[in-house]
């Protein structure tokens, strides 16, 4: 089968197409023929080696931590799922490739195309983990950091279904997208402390930090405390003393066919942008900046 793999750490440059086996699915595991693949920032994180202290990677690696696609083959103690069922999930090979094993999924709704379901998995567990553990209410104002990317545009619109106000920081191209997710929109950068009092001059009750982007002491200020401020892109947290929530998380098929389906019903919305799987360089460059709209997307079949 064709994959994306790096042998060594480095630049987007290390990634290359190979052929390698097509893997067989073993006990309570499927085999996806792949359709699409999403690329997130921690796959760029991964390759480039600066996270071996946290995630030890053995080399070589076929990236990608989620997919959409169809069913090819079924393991033993595989029971719910049949070859030609058409399933979005977690990657346990690494989704760059035609074929991956894949053991938590959920059956993709029809309304919902390849790309926006490879989409979902990763960002829509990360950003319902975060708003669980900053436990977000109706009537609260929640500050997202980060608003127009895929945890951000799913963190602001999953924050205003539970009666959450949600201000949304993101670059001035992506303000009116930030603005028709529901929350009230307004620029990162100098300045941002008194934007965002300007804006909800009754405070901020929890912020959430999707970008990274050096945000967290303008988050600390604006809370008083860095109660109720989670990270899951700023390696500074634990030295200012902030929750760093990113991790693989809970992987919950049934939480995750719930979001595709209100996706697919038109209640939640994503922005993907799409490269072919032989264009992996190139949109992991644009991932590696910090600045794309929504998700980047693999189409791989």
């Amino acid at each position: 089968m064709k994959a994306v793999q790096f042998e060594e750490f480095g630049g987007p440059e290390v990634l290359h197409i190979v052929d390698r086996e097509v893997p067989q699915p073993g006990p309570g595991q499927v085999r996806v023929r792949v359709q699409a693949a999403g690329v997130n920032p921690l796959d760029g994180k991964i390759r480039s080696g600066a996270l071996q202290a946290l995630f030890p990677t053995t080399l070589p690696v076929v990236p990608g931590f989620e997919l959409a696609g169809v069913v090819d083959a079924v393991g033993e103690e595989v029971e719910e799922l049949s070859v030609g069922d058409e399933v979005f999930g977690w990657s346990d090979t690494g989704a760059y490739a035609e074929f991956a094993l894949v053991t938590a999924m959920a059956v993709k709704p029809s309304g919902l195309d390849w790309a926006s379901a490879a989409a979902l998995p990763v960002a829509s567990e990360a950003a319902e983990r975060v708003l669980d553990l900053l436990g977000i209410k109706a009537g609260e104002t929640l500050l997202v950091h980060g608003a127009s990317g895929a945890v951000g545009t799913l963190a602001v619109q999953l924050a205003v279904e539970r009666g959450a106000r949600v201000v949304g920081t993101a670059g001035p191209d992506n303000l009116d997208r930030v603005a028709g997710l529901g929350a009230t929109a307004t620029t990162y950068g100098p300045g941002l402390v008194d934007r965002v009092r300007a804006l909800a001059p009754e405070g901020v009750d929890a912020v959430f930090d999707v970008a990274g982007k050096g945000a967290l002491e303008d988050s600390i200020a604006l809370r008083g405390s860095t109660d109720r401020i989670i990270t899951i892109a700023d390696f500074r947290a634990r030295e200012l003393g902030i929750t760093f929530a990113s991790g693989p998380g809970q992987r919950s098929a049934v939480r995750l066919g719930a979001v595709g389906r209100a996706v697919a019903a038109g209640d939640i919305s994503v922005v993907v942008t799409t490269y072919p799987l032989e264009r992996a360089v190139e949109a992991q460059q644009l991932s590696d900046g910090g600045h794309s709209r929504g998700k980047l997307i693999l189409l791989v079949s």
